[in-house]
């Protein structure tokens, strides 16, 4: 009997961590206003958990209701958005899983609002960090104190 996938994530700083074992076959992004300020961002890509065994391994996201029907998670400790939470199922922050690159968005909603540029991102010019000499000494001497895309015992360090 084949084993199912599973999954791992958790915000920024490590005060969360969560498990998600099962297929995940609905990633999108959603361009809607509310999603783009629950992020910060044009938009916020989303993966479905519905069907899937999911839990919170560490802690538990601090949630606020953005709307009569969704309540948004997110760490109180570091601000990281991890849910989307509707009468239909909960969705995890794309960026929050530990390897985002094997989900895929499928499918884009709230395209009403979707910024005028936003399709033309991947056309900008690009560079590797390391290739950003104007930020060469600023990358030379900065210490992440995020969290590894992995499962820790503990966190932070002792």
């Amino acid at each position: 009997m084949p084993s199912l996938p599973e999954y791992s994530g958790g915000c920024q700083c490590g005060a969360i961590r969560f498990h998600v074992v099962g297929e995940l076959t609905h990633s999108s992004i959603c361009h809607c206003r509310m999603c783009q300020k629950a992020f910060g961002a044009y938009y916020a890509p989303l993966v479905s958990v519905r069907g899937s065994e999911f839990r919170w391994t560490r802690g538990e996201p601090r949630r606020f209701q953005s709307s009569n029907m969704v309540q948004r998670g997110f760490c109180a400790d570091c601000g990281t958005p991890l849910t989307y939470e509707a009468p239909d199922g909960v969705a995890i922050a794309a960026g929050a899983f530990d390897e985002p690159a094997r989900l895929p968005p499928t499918i884009q909603y709230g395209i009403e609002a979707k910024l005028p540029f936003v399709d033309r991102l991947g056309s900008l010019s690009a560079l590797r960090s390391e290739e950003d000499a104007e930020a060469g000494d600023f990358l030379l001497h900065i210490v992440s104190h995020q969290h590894p895309d992995h499962d820790t015992s503990e966190w932070p360090p002792r």
